[in-house]
C-alpha cells in the first residue's frame, strides 16, 4: 500500500489573509518535496465546514495540521474524529511585528489544538517557525520519514528462526507484543526445517547462489570447497524462502546448530541477505533485526549488528564487534568484503573486514524495559576509517557524547549487549517515532 500524507491549513478568515496565503503556497510546495504526492487542497481551510468538506471520504497515515492563522479547538477535533493517524503539528513565525495588527496569530492556535491533543491521548509531533528556515526542514523531513517508518512496521512480516541460544532470551519475541507496539507480523520457522531445505538444494540453485556471493566476498574459494558449498546451500535457502514468504526482516539462530548439526556457518548467508535488503540478525535477536530494519529503511544502506567490545578514552570511541556477520556493502573498499573461519570454530566461511568511514551513524537498539515495556537506544556519532579490529567484522564509532560515559550509563540502565549501527543520522526520525509508538527514547 502507498504512503498517503494530507495538508490541513486551518485558520479563520479575520486575520492577514495575504499573508497566510504567501506561507500556505511555501509550505505547500515545501511538503511536496518531501512526498510529491501529498494531498493538498487548493485554498486554505479557512472554516470546520470547509476542512469537513476537504476530508470527506480521505484516509491518511499521516497529517500535516499547520494553523495558517488562529484556528479554534473545534478544527483539531473534527481531525481526530476522522483522522486516526501520526500528527504533527506546524506554527507559523508571525510574519511581521511592527505594533499594528497581528497577522496570523498561528501560536496561539497552536496551543489550542495541542490541548485538545493532549486531552484525547493523542501523540503528535510539533514544529515552530515558516517553511524557508532550515530548521523547519529538516524537523518536518524527520517527521515525514518516522511516519513513513511506522507504515512500514505494519505491513513487514519478520522472522525468527530457530530460538535464542541459552542465556540469549533477550532476543526473544513475542508475536503478540510484537504486534501490538509494533504493528509487525512475526512469523517462526525451526532452524532444521531451513538446514533441510538446504541439504535439498539443487546443483544448479547451489551454483547460482555461489556466483552472486563471489562478486560480493573476495577469497571464498580459498576455504574448503564443501564448507564453501553447503555456504552456497544456506544462502539460496534462505533467499528462497524469505522470497516466498515475502519476509523484510529475520533473526536466525548461528551457534551451536549451523556448526554441530550442519558443519557450515550461517554467517555468510545472513551478511548476504542484508545486502539483499532483508534486515538479519545472527543469535536469533528478534529486537536487534527490528533495529537493523528501522536502521535500514531511514538510511536506505543496510546497518551493522554487534556488540560493543572496547573502548577508547583516548579516541573517544566505541567499537561494535560481531564474529563473521555484516553487510558486505558496508566493507572498506581498499579491503572488501573477505571470506574466513569463524575466530572460535574455526569453520567458515564467515566475513572478515572493517567498516567504512561513515561521517554521520546512529547507535540504535529497540530494547526492553525491565518492566517489560520498551525503549529506543539512540547516540550519534561517526563511523572511523579504522581496518577490523578483531577477527570477524567491526566498526569504531566516536561518540559525539563522552564515550566513557555512554558506555558506563548504558551498562548501569541495562541495555543488551546487541546494537544496529546505521551509516546515518537517524535520530530525530527515531525519535518522532518513538513518540508516535509510545515508546520512550534514551539517547546518549
Amino acid at each position: 500500500m502507498e504512503f498517503q500524507a494530507i495538508y490541513l491549513p486551518i485558520g479563520v478568515g479575520t486575520f492577514h489573509l495575504p499573508s497566510a496565503e504567501a506561507l500556505f503556497q511555501k509550505s505547500a510546495a515545501l511538503l511536496k518535496t518531501f512526498e510529491p504526492d501529498v494531498v493538498c487542497p487548493q485554498e486554505m481551510l479557512l472554516s470546520v465546514d470547509k476542512l469537513d468538506a476537504f476530508l470527506e471520504g480521505r484516509c491518511a497515515d499521516f497529517a500535516i495540521v499547520q494553523n495558517v492563522t488562529f484556528a479554534n479547538a473545534a478544527y483539531i477535533s473534527e481531525i481526530l474524529r476522522r483522522l486516526d493517524c501520526p500528527i504533527l503539528l506546524w506554527t507559523l513565525r508571525e510574519p511581521v511585528v511592527d505594533g499594528t495588527r497581528l497577522r496570523l496569530n498561528s501560536l496561539t492556535g497552536a496551543f489550542s489544538a495541542a490541548n485538545t491533543l493532549k486531552s484525547f491521548g493523542r501523540p503528535f509531533e510539533y514544529v515552530f517557525g515558516s517553511p524557508d528556515e532550515a530548521r523547519v526542514q529538516s524537523a518536518v523531513s524527520a517527521v515525514f520519514a518516522a511516519a513513513r517508518m511506522k507504515k512500514a512496521m505494519r505491513e513487514l512480516r519478520l522472522l525468527q528462526v530457530g530460538h535464542t541460544p541459552q542465556g540469549f532470551g533477550f532476543g526473544r519475541a513475542l508475536d503478540g507484543e510484537m504486534l501490538r507496539t509494533f504493528g509487525v507480523r512475526l512469523e517462526s520457522v525451526e532452524a532444521r526445517e531451513l538446514i533441510e531445505d538446504a541439504k535439498a538444494c539443487s546443483d544448479e540453485r547451489i551454483e547460482a547462489a555461489l556466483d552472486d556471493a563471489r562478486g560480493r566476498i573476495r577469497g571464498l574459494d580459498g576455504l574448503p570447497e564443501q564448507n564453501v558449498r553447503d555456504f552456497a546451500r544456506l544462502y539460496a535457502a534462505y533467499a528462497d524462502y524469505v522470497r516466498a514468504h515475502r519476509i523484510g526482516a529475520l533473526a536466525s539462530r548461528c551457534w551451536p546448530d549451523f556448526f554441530t548439526a550442519f558443519g557450515t556457518p550461517v554467517c555468510a548467508a545472513l551478511s548476504l541477505l542484508n545486502d539483499l535488503g532483508v534486515a538479519s540478525a545472527c543469535e536469533a535477536d528478534a529486537y536487534g533485526a527490528l533495529s537493523m530494519y528501522v536502521a535500514s529503511f531511514l538510511t536506505g544502506k543496510s546497518a551493522f549488528f554487534g556488540d560493543p567490545v572496547s573502548l577508547d578514552e583516548n579516541e573517544n570511541t566505541v567499537t561494535f564487534w560481531h564474529c563473521g556477520m555484516a553487510p558486505c556493502s558496508l566493507a572498506r573498499t581498499d579491503t572488501g568484503a573477505c571470506a574466513g573461519l569463524h575466530c572460535n570454530r574455526g569453520i567458515g566461511p564467515v566475513l572478515e573486514f572493517g567498516c567504512e568511514r561513515a561521517e554521520k551513524v546512529t547507535v540504535f537498539r529497540i530494547g526492553r524495559r525491565p518492566d517489560g515495556g520498551f525503549r529506543f537506544f539512540l547516540a550519534r556519532g561517526e563511523a572511523l576509517d579504522k581496518p577490523k579490529q578483531f577477527s570477524g567484522v567491526s566498526v569504531v564509532v566516536r561518540t559525539d557524547s563522552d564515550a566513557r560515559a555512554l558506555v558506563e550509563t548504558a551498562v548501569r540502565d541495562g541495555w543488551e549487549p546487541h546494537f544496529a549501527v546505521a551509516f546515518g543520522d537517524i535520530a530525530d526520525a527515531v525519535t518522532a517515532l518513538g513518540h508516535m509508538l509510545g515508546v520512550p527514547v534514551e539517547a546518549y
